[in-house]
């Protein structure tokens, strides 16, 4: 990285006009405070991580940014070649992969995002600016998040302002006091008065459903939403009770629903043969820390998620999510192990290569033999 290249590397493609965006919440967005773009933006970097870099740079914000739909526009790497790209991006301070929490209360969901900066930032920088995002997000109101939808929805913001007009004007609303005894005989009005107890008979059923919830831990909720989060995960009753104990502990230390599904859905394989089996093991090995004295205990714990973070940066090689200070260069430490390990790989000397070759020619010359 610190040497200069200087040879001609090709020019990223132009964006085709019909480059497919993410969806609403997802895609890349673009940091503060970057330079104008110039013909040596990225001259530092090898070939390969300077044509996909110029490409990303060109991508308006909220363009999918997924390995497999930047292979479809750059023909000349695959999928592999793309994602070890996005790595070095990632340790060259080009890019960070942020999960962000979107909506509120039981509406929250986690959609994937991609910082991107023209100009390479340092980690302290990164750890600054996503930790002010973080604060803004946990302050702003959530709500216009999911302001995208459709058209038709303004019809129903109409709607209940002429219901609640006669509602307000109609004297009868003082009926349904008096409507058990003479409900029956009531002229004209009478037809009315059912239909406002039928109004106020609607909320009688969240209670019930409330209570329902009430009856379970936050523990026991947290791993049945896993199997809405990704089917691979879909666990059973039982299998929620066998597995509450252990999900219980990472209440006690202080994380809330969010941060214990994220943790158990990063980087899942292709296939999960036995969930309860996979989320035990998960539930053991990635346990965080007990947080310090300051924070609240364990009987508190459930009314915590309000003021908990609303923004994780993820692994950018794995998924794995975690505090800003935790990945630095945007790496999970294996990843960054491997990342380093596989950057510092020796050449293999040319004369060493021919050797091999002759060694290999002449056993199958041998084989050939009779």
């Amino acid at each position: 990285m610190a040497t200069q290249h200087l040879n001609s590397a090709l020019h990223a493609p132009a964006v085709p006009p019909a480059y497919p965006m993410a969806k609403p919440g997802y895609g890349k967005r673009s940091a503060v405070g970057q330079q104008r773009r110039t013909h040596d933006d990225f001259a530092l970097l090898p070939t390969r991580e300077r044509y996909v870099a110029g490409f990303v740079d060109r991508l308006p914000d909220g363009a999918a940014m997924s390995i497999k739909q930047l292979a479809k526009q750059l023909p000349l790497y695959g999928q592999q070649a793309i994602g070890t790209a996005l790595n070095a991006l990632s340790v060259a301070g080009h890019l960070r992969r942020v999960r962000c929490a979107v909506g509120a209360g039981d509406e929250t969901r986690w959609v994937s995002r991609t910082f991107w900066s023209r100009t390479a930032r340092d980690n302290e920088w990164w750890n600054t600016y996503l930790a002010t995002e973080n604060a803004s997000r946990a302050t702003a109101p959530t709500a216009p998040l999911e302001a995208p939808a459709p058209p038709g929805l303004a019809a129903p913001a109409e709607a209940p302002a002429p219901t609640a007009v006669p509602l307000q004007r109609t004297p009868p609303e003082a009926a349904p006091d008096t409507a058990p005894p003479t409900a029956p005989p009531a002229s004209p009005a009478a037809p009315a008065a059912p239909a406002a107890p039928a109004g106020p008979a609607a909320p009688a059923a969240p209670p019930a459903a409330t209570a329902r919830s009430a009856a379970f831990s936050p523990a026991y909720l947290a791993l049945a939403e896993l199997g809405r989060k990704d089917i691979r995960l879909a666990l059973s009753a039982d299998d929620c009770a066998a597995l509450e104990p252990q999900a219980a502990a990472w209440f006690a230390r202080g994380v809330d629903a969010d941060y214990l599904i994220a943790a158990l859905t990063a980087g899942l394989p292709a296939q999960v043969d036995c969930p309860p089996r996979f989320v035990r093991r998960r539930l053991t090995d990635k346990i965080p820390p007990y947080r310090p004295a300051g924070h609240s205990s364990p009987g508190t714990s459930t009314p915590a998620p309000s003021p908990a973070r609303r923004l994780l940066v993820e692994c950018t090689d794995c998924g794995r999510p975690g505090r800003p200070e935790a990945l630095p260069d945007g790496l999970c430490r294996p990843c960054r192990a491997a990342h380093s390990e596989g950057g510092g790989a020796p050449s293999v000397d040319p004369a060493e290569i021919a050797d091999v070759k002759a060694h290999m020619a002449n056993i199958r010359d041998l084989l050939k033999a009779p």
